[in-house]
């Protein structure tokens, strides 16, 4: 099989400017890179995702080989995903969550179909430039919704690369998935109007994913995907 464009071009610049996003910790801890997290295929690159109709851009992986372990948290928790060495690029983070199917295994389920749903979303602030709070940060702390059912899911990191998308197909997605086991007495399942698929969640012409950032710096932006889902 050939290498992705997005794979070349990620050997052709060279690391520096790229990353991953291999750990996730709840409290105070750490844990070692891909320990809860599965392992992504820039895992030794660095690379992204460039294209949003590609089966990549759910967890940026050609075969969902399972992570290590899993990760139990209680519902509410706010728990901690890492980036390696840090994010580089201006642009949103964003966290979905798909809850697996009772009856199936989370090592092998692959999150097809229309059950992510977003739980948060990073706004730019606004001036002379765009500003994301997401730039030069190796940590972010994301909440799991107090309400939601009890189960096994997968946690989806992506941050975006904005800087050069300004041509379609430009924008680069770094994305991981994690391993969770989510406890706790809530009983709600985000509605249909939530939950969207990967891929078919965003279009290469959403103004959220094709945009010049520079010039003319904008005044407002719009994330890609479905409203933030909240209890």
């Amino acid at each position: 099989m050939l290498p992705s464009i997005s794979l070349l071009l990620a050997a052709a610049l060279g690391t520096s400017a790229h990353y991953t996003f291999p750990k996730v910790w709840a409290n105070s801890g750490t844990t070692a890179d891909w320990q809860y997290v599965r392992k992504a295929d820039n895992w030794q690159n660095n690379g992204f995702v460039d294209n949003v109709n590609s089966q990549q851009i759910r967890c940026f992986q050609s075969s969902h080989s399972p992570a290590q372990s899993t990760l139990s948290v209680a519902a509410g928790t706010t728990i901690t995903y890492g980036a390696a060495p840090s994010v580089y690029h201006p642009g949103p983070m964003q966290f979905y969550l798909a809850r697996v199917p009772d009856g199936q295994d989370s090592n092998s389920w692959t999150g097809e179909g229309a059950v992510w749903f977003k739980i948060y979303h990073e706004q730019p602030t606004f001036g002379s430039q765009l500003t994301w709070s997401s730039n030069g940060k190796s940590s972010f702390p994301v909440k799991i919704p107090s309400c939601i059912k009890s189960g096994s899911y997968l946690l989806r990191a992506e941050h975006i690369g904005l800087h050069v998308a300004q041509s379609s197909g430009a924008a680069q997605f770094y994305i991981s998935c994690a391993q969770l086991s989510i406890t706790g007495s809530g009983s709600t399942e985000p509605g249909a109007n939530y939950k969207v698929s990967f891929p078919g969640a965003y279009k290469a012409s959403d103004p959220g994913i094709l945009i010049n950032i520079n010039y003319p710096v904008p005044t407002s932006y719009k994330n890609p995907g479905p409203s933030v889902f909240t209890c």
